[in-house]
């Protein structure tokens, strides 16, 4: 049975999803750093280039060769920048379910960018690698990430109480921890079943997905 993640690209009408490479170190920092992304993630700050090419060149590929995860570029199909990334991990082979995850880089917001990404990697998963369950797990006051969940067709499932550790800004302007729920959302093969199309039909990018 396989155990590890294939080398892949996933592409949409608008990005292309691949392997992190060491010319996104100075983006990927750069989206680190951001207030938000801070704020809703476990991301050391400040968070510098050094940390992204050590990512890039240690974290991603370990993480994929031991069967844990992946890590992906998310980058616009015409320009190539980097407008985000998303993660998987918490990989499960024998149960078949794999938790995943996203950032979007703040110029790249409101876009759809994550859900477009987020439905590929799930189509991708549920479909060409035969999974059977995409988790994701969204800090209660977290909006945008849950926004992302209900636009793919995620199911809420319930509450875990206090589970998450968030951040926030003192009056000094240091980062605090703040304790707070975490929402979990799942997505199972049949529930892929139209949920392209609605976005497509509700303007926020169309349907196609592909894999190679």
């Amino acid at each position: 049975m396989t155990t590890t993640f294939p080398d892949i690209s996933i592409s949409t009408e608008r990005l292309v999803l691949r392997a992190l490479e060491p010319a996104d170190a100075p983006a990927l920092a750069e989206m680190m750093n951001d207030e938000q992304t801070a704020a809703w993630t476990a991301v050391p700050q400040p968070y510098d280039e050094s940390a992204a090419h050590r990512w890039i060149s240690d974290h991603a590929p370990a993480e994929r060769a031991s069967g844990a995860g992946m890590d992906l570029a998310v980058t616009e199909f015409l320009t190539q920048r980097l407008v985000g990334v998303v993660g998987l991990g918490r990989t499960d082979w024998r149960v078949r379910s794999t938790e995943m995850s996203y950032i979007v880089a703040p110029w790249a917001r409101g876009e759809g960018y994550a859900s477009e990404a987020a439905l590929a990697t799930a189509q991708w998963l549920l479909r060409d690698q035969r999974f059977e369950r995409v988790e994701l797990r969204t800090a209660a006051d977290n909006t945008a990430a849950q926004q992302v969940a209900q636009r793919i067709g995620c199911i809420s499932e319930g509450v875990l109480r206090g589970a998450c550790i968030a951040r926030t800004r003192t009056q000094s302007g240091d980062w605090a921890d703040l304790r707070t729920d975490l929402i979990v959302w799942s997505l199972l093969p049949d529930d892929l079943d139209g949920s392209a199309d609605q976005l497509a039909e509700a303007g926020w990018f169309a349907a196609y997905a592909d894999w190679n």
